[in-house]
């Protein structure tokens, strides 16, 4: 199996993020599929639910079962009973025009979630969906530390595989923990599955100082070829996810990965540096799940405003009426950042940990104050 997954969260979409381009996203999964790249993994919310409904008319309904893989996840962060398991499996199932999954999670663990997933009795409830071949293997994707996940996989040992966020940005942060966690997997011997390799399109998008690096090393390979290779080096990765909603983005992350080769002992040099120089230049580490967003009571544009911010502070200050433009934009329709009402909600769902009503305050500060107190 060839270690590209095809990830539904940003899928090619028309005016709003929920209204998936169902047309575009097939012609991707056409030549996704064309070249010999299988899997594919979506989850309940993603496009507001949608991107489960377009694989099933891109993919399921266009394409023979035997031809793709599909993972999906129950969504713990909102489950509240029992009884939500089964209801939500079967919504799944219809939603996507499958049978079967082959492989399923249980979705964003972290110490809230796993309470939930106790409570709930959910890994039993997968197991139990195994046994009747609803699914075909089971894992975790997870979003804290790792003795957390030691704890889990200690408790749950019939774990297939865990999903980790791993990249070459975070894989020494002190948050994320994301080698911690490999090591782990590691050591319960569970399969490794990768999310965020590109974290959310930072890695895509790096500093001139590190993009030429990269060039310097190999003329030929891409930014975003750099990041995917890296994920795809540790041993036990089995699978490396990457949203594409383009059909360039298909054809770079296809010509890195068709004949993959793991990065050797001078490409590993090079990234470290790349680190070191990216992590000088971000603010805000936000990958844009948009999780913060879906139970903000004041609808707040949580991952917009993070965006906003961090290329404003890129650009040392310089773009501050470009910022204020598309905040004035988007507060027409939003609650402004000064709204937030430090509830807590959004940083319980949030996968990389972010401070967020800290940078909420700052936000406001900088941008609703004609940029006065911005700190550069």
């Amino acid at each position: 199996m060839k270690k590209l997954g095809f990830g539904l969260m940003r899928l090619p979409f028309t005016g709003e993020y929920n209204n998936v381009n169902i047309e575009a996203f097939a012609g991707l999964a056409d030549k996704f599929l064309q070249q010999g790249f299988t899997y594919f993994d979506t989850a309940y919310p993603y496009h507001g639910g949608n991107s489960e409904t377009a694989f099933r008319e891109a993919v399921a309904r266009r394409h023979p079962r035997s031809a793709y893989l599909i993972a999906n996840k129950m969504p713990m962060f909102i489950i509240q009973q029992q009884e939500q398991l089964p209801k939500i499996f079967d919504e799944q199932l219809k939603r996507c025009g499958v049978e079967y999954f082959d492989y399923y999670m249980l979705h964003n663990l972290n110490r809230v979630t796993y309470d939930v997933t106790q409570k709930t009795d959910a890994f039993e409830f997968i197991k139990q969906k195994k046994r009747e071949g609803k699914i075909v293997r089971i894992g975790l994707s997870f979003h804290d530390n790792a003795e957390l996940l030691d704890r889990i996989l200690t408790e749950h040992p019939d774990v297939e595989f865990v999903q980790l966020q791993i990249n070459y940005l975070d894989i020494d942060d002190i948050t994320i923990e994301s080698r911690k966690c490999y090591d782990v997997a590691l050591k319960h011997g569970k399969d490794v599955i990768v999310m965020e390799p590109i974290k959310g399109g930072i890695l895509a998008k790096v500093p001139d100082e590190a993009h030429a690096l990269l060039k310097s090393h190999n003329p030929k390979a891409s930014v975003v070829s750099w990041a995917l290779r890296y994920a795809a080096s540790f041993e036990k990765v089995m699978m490396v996810l990457s949203g594409m909603n383009s059909e360039e983005q298909l054809a770079d992350n296809i010509g890195s990965m068709n004949d993959f080769t793991p990065l050797d002992e001078d490409e590993q040099a090079v990234i470290l540096k790349v680190s070191e120089i990216i992590k000088a230049g971000i603010t805000i580490p936000c990958t844009e799940c948009r999780y913060c967003v879906d139970k903000c009571s004041q609808h707040i544009a949580i991952p917009e405003y993070f965006s906003i911010y961090n290329n404003l502070k890129r650009s040392e200050g310089k773009q501050l009426l470009l910022a204020l433009a598309y905040y004035g934009n988007f507060i027409k329709d939003f609650g402004k950042a000064s709204e937030c009402t430090q509830c807590g909600i959004c940083e319980e769902q949030c996968p990389q940990h972010i401070p967020i009503h800290e940078h909420l305050r700052e936000i406001a500060a900088a941008l609703e104050n004609n940029g006065a107190s911005i700190s550069v």
